[in-house]
């Protein structure tokens, strides 16, 4: 019979587009993009439009203390762990209407294709709307169990306190440390999220398997010069920042591009002192993000960094430091789930390539103490958190489709 279903069951296209389109009109913007930032009131109407949803589907819902909102499809045997999908609708401040979204719509269109043919799993399905995965990932990291258990750790520029943002979504501070989740919970997890970047177009495949998501170290570096007449002080006498700074820029850049593998390292942030036309700057302070899917790799370039700092510095007679400012582990997906994505894709006759997440989601918390897999589907000219972010109606179901034929296939390997 299972055979019979992963042939013949689909998700229902235009359903699913309605849907997102419903919840893409809580918080929509005059030029069509989406504004629904954490706790805000539009964060709040859309959580409870996703929690209607869910009720109508006869699933079981609850809001954990970290103000996930859970929506269980009981399976046939509650005795197990279940299997969970979903991802986050909050959104950037001009967001666009696919960015998480895709995933818990997705997964509740699952829900509905299984409801529609009377089918019940071994395991109980979870679909997780998990809190402000775009400021804190306080909802995904209090699952995992990595969330800190510190106020003060969680400042948000409306100088709201995380105790009121929680309170405004149904969590509860003071419990926070209930909502984590183990391997007798959730035996695995798989999210369905558009690219955000443009391989998958470039490359004309139709889903990315992702190997995992990358790690991250950022590092603030401070270059210390002497500030002096432009016209006045002789070239051989200078210590200029900002000759240093920009070697450390090219350093960088250098570095991740021939380093083996596929690292990336950014400047992403650069400010000089005084910044005036007639003076020799004397302070730049920069920021560098490196990413790769090997911490070792990470740690490799970070010390491939020191080196050249120094280097630098001693040329340009500058002091230079550095220090971290951020540092997250990578996580691997599951290579047993990335198997039978990849059978999923080649039944349904998609083209498919492995690819990593270079951007965060709530796969990467999840993926720390259970099997994880991710799906991507394309972005339009890779274009993500705008609104001109766009996936089509058929890409997104073809996305959804994978979701769905790899749960069927979870269902009898766990």
């Amino acid at each position: 019979m299972l055979k019979t279903l992963n042939l013949d069951l689909a998700i229902d296209q235009a359903r699913l587009s309605k849907t997102l389109d419903q919840l893409a009109q809580v918080g929509k913007l005059p030029e069509g993009g989406v504004r629904r930032i954490a706790f805000s009131p539009e964060d709040v109407a859309a959580r409870e439009l996703v929690r209607q949803w869910m009720l109508d589907l006869g699933m079981m819902v609850e809001i954990d203390a970290a103000g996930n909102l859970i929506g269980v499809y009981a399976g046939k045997n509650s005795d197990i762990p279940a299997l969970a999908t979903g991802s986050h609708i909050d959104t950037v401040p001009s967001g666009g209407r696919y960015d998480g979204a895709l995933g818990v719509i997705a997964g509740l269109e699952m829900i509905r294709t299984l409801d529609d043919h009377n089918i019940r799993l071994n395991h109980d399905i979870k679909v997780i709307v998990f809190a402000d995965e775009e400021g804190t990932m306080i909802g995904s990291k209090a699952i995992s169990g990595t969330a800190s258990l510190k106020a003060s750790d969680y400042r948000r520029t409306d100088g709201q306190s995380i105790q009121e943002c929680l309170a405004n979504i149904g969590g509860n501070w003071d419990k926070l440390a209930t909502a984590r989740q183990t391997p007798q919970n959730i035996a695995a997890y798989v999210e369905l999220h558009v690219e955000q970047g443009g391989v998958l177009e470039a490359i004309g495949r139709e889903i990315g398997v992702v190997e995992g998501v990358v790690g991250q170290q950022r590092h603030l570096i401070k270059v210390t010069g002497v500030p002096n007449h432009a016209g006045t002080t002789p070239m051989s006498m200078r210590r200029d920042a900002l000759v240093a700074a920009s070697s450390l820029v090219l350093a960088v850049e250098d570095m991740a591009k021939h380093y083996p593998g596929d690292p990336v390292a950014t400047v992403g942030a650069f400010q000089v002192w005084p910044n005036a036309a007639n003076i020799v700057p004397g302070y730049v302070e920069m920021t560098v993000d490196i990413r790769d899917l090997s911490q070792t790799t990470i740690d490799h370039l970070v010390a491939q960094l020191r080196r050249k700092i120094e280097t630098i510095a001693v040329s340009t007679r500058t002091r230079i430091t550095i220090e971290r400012m951020l540092s997250v582990q990578p996580t691997p997906a599951t290579p047993k789930i990335q198997d039978v994505i990849v059978e999923v894709c080649q039944q349904l006759e998609l083209s498919d390539s492995h690819l990593p997440s270079r951007a965060s989601h709530d796969a990467q918390e999840i993926g720390r103490f259970t099997d994880m897999g991710m799906i991507f589907v394309p972005s339009k000219e890779g274009i993500s958190h705008s609104e001109q972010e766009y996936t089509t109606p058929e890409q997104c179901a073809q996305g959804a489709n994978v979701l769905l034929k790899t749960f069927l296939k979870l269902d009898s390997l766990y």
